[in-house]
């Protein structure tokens, strides 16, 4: 359905979100990109920056081996950089860093390094331009996304529950929250296109009760919607139960099992979808190699649940799950912000 052809369109996409990145005539701006990345959004990345002046580079490192039990996606921990030193200093003389890594450098170990002398990080997720398209961000999700940071930083709990059986509570004390509204303007930073989420990482022992994934509900480790429900157990982080008869419970039982990693059960991060652009059903519209399913965790009112590394509670594996689940009250010291799967916008 789609070809990987340079279309106007989508230069002019691509020159929108770095011009709300601030970028400026003559700034350096380096483009990381790995052997297996979308080579359209790398080649769109360069045109829209030499558009607007920026003085640009590349820099390509070989897609590192595989050495997982199982594949890995979407995992925003990308290893291209592991041993990479040179690379590295390349990446901290530019002001602005354009990631066209696989799996984006958001948890990466290396991330602090190149943000340490103010450099600011572009993340554009690997999707097929077609999709980023409809996404370019707008400057009012900024203050939607900001606002929403805030009413989770002040909470002390947050519950989750839903028809469908959910009935989850984080301690929200001391958890680390950040929100993403596509674009990034000040050093230091980092964000992804799409944007227009929120999302917390909790402290150690923080999450328990009862998650249920209905059918519809969305496994983007597997880019697939559900066709039966699944309810995880959580118990102090960790996901002690996988009930369910159907197929997708059985897929779930076998990825978490086969890391031989605790971690890979215990919870990552919560938090909500914000972007009223970003489409629930859009999964169903592309072959699996034209997305990576950021549009799906943004999608406004989604309970987003991850599994996996949490560097805030001192967990690390590559075992991932993003659990889109719709449908879902989401309350903050009993404050709902996201009722039944609508914003709730005086919260929001």
């Amino acid at each position: 359905m789609l070809s990987d052809r340079i279309e106007a369109k989508w230069i002019d996409a691509f020159t929108r979100v770095f011009e709300l990145c601030r970028v400026a005539p003559g700034e350096m701006a380096v483009i990381l990109s790995e052997t297996q990345s979308r080579a359209l959004n790398v080649h769109l990345c360069e045109l829209a920056l030499a558009r607007l002046g920026a003085t640009v580079f590349h820099i390509v490192v070989p897609t590192p081996p595989q050495d997982a039990p199982v594949p890995v996606r979407s995992t925003g921990a990308s290893c291209a950089l592991s041993g990479q030193r040179a690379a590295i200093a390349g990446l901290k003389a530019a002001s602005l860093v354009v990631d066209c890594t696989l799996e984006g450098l958001l948890h990466a170990p290396e991330l602090p390094e190149i943000i340490s002398g103010g450099a600011r990080i572009m993340m554009i997720s690997n999707e097929h331009p077609e999709a980023l398209e409809r996404l370019v961000p707008h400057p009012s999700m900024e203050a939607r996304v900001k606002a929403a940071v805030k009413a989770v930083r002040r909470a002390s709990e947050m519950r989750v529950v839903s028809r469908a059986g959910t009935d989850l509570t984080v301690n929200m004390r001391e958890a680390a929250t950040a929100g993403v509204w596509g674009y990034t303007d000040r050093p230091g930073t980092v964000a992804h296109w799409p944007g227009g989420i929120v999302v917390s990482f909790p402290k150690a022992g923080s999450v328990n009760g009862t998650l249920v994934l209905d059918a519809g509900d969305v496994n983007l480790t597997f880019k697939r919607y559900l066709e039966s429900p699944v309810r995880l157990t959580i118990a102090d982080d960790y996901v002690v139960d996988i009930a369910g008869s159907g197929t997708d419970a059985e897929l779930m039982r076998r990825y978490f099992a086969a890391w031989g990693d605790r971690n890979a059960y215990a919870v990552s991060h919560v938090g909500w979808g914000l972007n009223e652009g970003a489409r629930y059903e859009a999964l169903a519209m592309y072959d699996q190699r034209d997305t990576n399913g950021t549009e799906i965790r943004a999608f406004a009112g989604n309970f987003l649940f991850s599994t996996g590394a949490n560097e805030f509670a001192g967990r690390f594996t590559k075992g991932h799950f993003d659990l889109p689940t719709r449908n879902c009250t989401i309350r903050l010291d009993g404050v709902a912000v996201v009722e039944e799967g609508r914003l709730v916008e005086a919260a929001s």
